[in-house]
């Protein structure tokens, strides 16, 4: 596994690009990513030059963060208002290659935290289906993030849920998580752990 490196808001390495060779090496660099959404992700972004965009109605590149406490004991969870579901936070890559910096903006927007810092490369890849009424019936090609809270980070949410919790992972269960967020905690752990016992820059 290579070895993470945290970055904070304002890092050079978050600047947006508009290049979608930037999100294609995300996804390629991935530290433990699933088999098949990688192969699926790659084929779609080289049939979708557009993929960056909302716009690209059969799907399009999101950015998430798992957001994990200093102590890397629990991690943040939304009760997301749209999808009724319990999630991580995270959001559309509006046309920003950048997915470490929209996986770090959409878990400050949506946590109220500051001071959050995000961990490249990315820790998982996920392709879902979305049924949006304003969107239709399209796929989400998700690059996720770890993103590490300062100590005593206290969230306060935002607009777009209705509940943001702390969780362990012996309560996962109660918040009937999919695969792919049971998978994401996982990994999600053990590498906040790591960050947790080395020095970062």
């Amino acid at each position: 596994m290579a070895e993470p490196t945290l970055l904070a808001s304002g890092d050079p390495r978050l600047e947006p690009s508009a290049d979608l060779a930037v999100a294609r090496l995300a996804i390629d660099t991935a530290l433990d990513p699933d088999a098949d959404h990688h192969v699926h992700m790659l084929g779609f972004l080289a049939t979708h030059p557009d993929a960056l965009l909302r716009s690209c109605t059969d799907g399009h590149l999101t950015g998430s963060a798992l957001v994990v406490s200093y102590d890397a004991t629990r991690v943040l969870l939304l009760f997301h208002r749209k999808i009724g579901r319990w999630l991580q936070p995270g959001g559309h890559a509006d046309g920003d290659a950048n997915l470490a910096a929209v996986a770090l903006r959409e878990a400050t927007e949506e946590t109220g935290i500051e001071g959050l810092r995000v961990a490249v490369p990315a820790i998982d890849l996920d392709v879902h289906v979305i049924d949006s009424a304003t969107e239709g019936r399209h796929l989400h090609f998700d690059v996720r993030h770890l993103v590490i809270a300062p100590p005593g980070a206290q969230p306060v949410g935002n607009h777009e849920s209705d509940d943001v919790r702390w969780v362990s992972p012996d309560e996962l269960d109660a918040y009937d998580p999919d695969d792919g967020l049971v998978r994401l905690v996982r990994v999600g752990l053990v590498v906040a752990r790591k960050l947790g016992a080395a020095p970062t820059t």
